[in-house]
C-alpha cells in the first residue's frame, strides 16, 4: 500500500482557498500535507482553512499577524505532534511543526513542516537565515541519530544546484543561491539525508517557485525551493516524485512524493 506526502508554501491559506485549494487537495491525493506561510491566526480561520473531517492536524502561527506560520494535516493515524526548532526568534515566527504518523508498511514516521527564512530583504535577514541554517543542521544530525524514519518537508529558500534555477550565472549573488547556502545543502546531504525529488529525477529541470515580477511563471523562469528531505530508510521507499506546476494556488507549486 502506498501513501503520498505533499508539501506546499500556500503564500496565505486564505488566498489559496480563493484559488481552489479545497478542490485541489483531494485531487492531489495526499495522505499527509505539509504547508508553509499560512499567514493566518486562529480567530481568522474558516472551514476552508481547516483540515477535512477525519484528518488530524498540528499548526503553529507567528506572533506577527499575517506572517509565516506552518501546518501539517494527516489522514494517517497520528501518534505524536510538536512544534518549534528551539531557536527562540524563529519559533516566534512559526516556522516548524511536526507529527509522527503511522505509515503503511513501515509504522511510525516523523513528518516535519519547515519554513526556512528568506534572506532576500537585506543583510539583517540574511544573517538571521544563516543562523537558522546552522541551528537546523545540528537538529538534523540529532534527528538522524534518533533512528526514526523522518521526512523534512518545506520551503528551504535555497536552490541547491544549477539545475534548480533558471539562470544560475545571473543569480550567483542572490539570496537563495549564494555559495554558502548551496554548500549548506551539501552539508545536509553529507549527513546522510536524501533529496527525494532529485534522487528520483536526477536530470529533470523543473521548478517550484516563480517570482511575481514580469512574466516569470509564463516563461518558466523559476527556482526549485521546496523539498522533501528524508532519512535513507524512508527515501528508499519513494516510488514517484512530482511538482504540480499547474495547481495555481500560490507563487509556489506543490511537491509530492509517493512512498511504498
Amino acid at each position: 500500500m502506498s501513501w503520498t506526502v505533499t508539501t506546499l508554501n500556500v503564500n496565505g491559506i486564505r488566498a489559496a482557498a480563493r484559488k481552489g485549494f479545497t478542490t485541489w487537495r483531494p485531487k492531489e491525493g495526499c495522505d499527509v500535507l505539509a504547508m508553509q506561510e499560512l499567514r493566518i491566526q486562529e480567530h481568522q480561520m474558516e472551514r476552508a482553512h481547516k483540515p477535512p473531517r477525519g484528518w488530524s492536524a498540528v499548526r503553529v502561527e507567528a506572533e506577527k499577524k499575517g506572517y509565516s506560520g506552518v501546518a501539517l494535516w494527516s489522514r494517517l493515524p497520528v501518534l505524536e505532534t510538536g512544534t518549534g526548532t528551539g531557536l527562540e526568534w524563529a519559533d516566534a515566527e512559526g516556522r516548524c511543526c511536526w507529527a509522527v504518523v503511522d505509515a503503511p508498511n513501515i509504522g511510525p514516521v516523523k513528518v516535519i513542516s519547515l519554513y526556512i527564512p528568506s534572506g532576500s530583504s537585506g543583510d539583517a535577514r540574511q544573517s538571521m537565515k544563516d543562523q537558522f541554517l546552522e541551528h537546523w543542521l545540528a537538529r538534523t544530525q540529532t534527528l538522524l541519530e534518533s533512528g526514526m524514519p523522518t521526512i523534512v518537508c518545506g520551503d528551504y529558500n535555497i536552490a541547491h544546484t544549477e539545475i534548480d534555477i533558471h539562470n544560475p550565472k545571473a543569480n550567483r549573488k542572490s539570496s537563495g543561491f549564494l555559495p554558502h547556502e548551496r554548500a549548506w545543502m551539501d552539508r545536509l546531504l553529507d549527513q546522510g539525508w536524501v533529496d527525494v525529488f532529485r534522487n528520483l529525477n536526477p536530470d529533470l529541470q523543473v521548478y517550484s517557485w516563480w517570482s511575481n515580477r514580469g512574466r516569470a511563471r509564463e516563461l518558466d523562469r523559476g527556482w526549485r525551493l521546496d523539498y522533501q528531505i528524508a532519512t535513507p530508510d524512508i527515501a528508499s521507499r519513494a516510488q514517484e516524485a512530482w511538482i504540480s506546476r499547474k495547481a495555481g494556488l500560490s507563487d509556489h507549486a506543490p511537491v509530492s512524493v509517493r512512498y511504498g
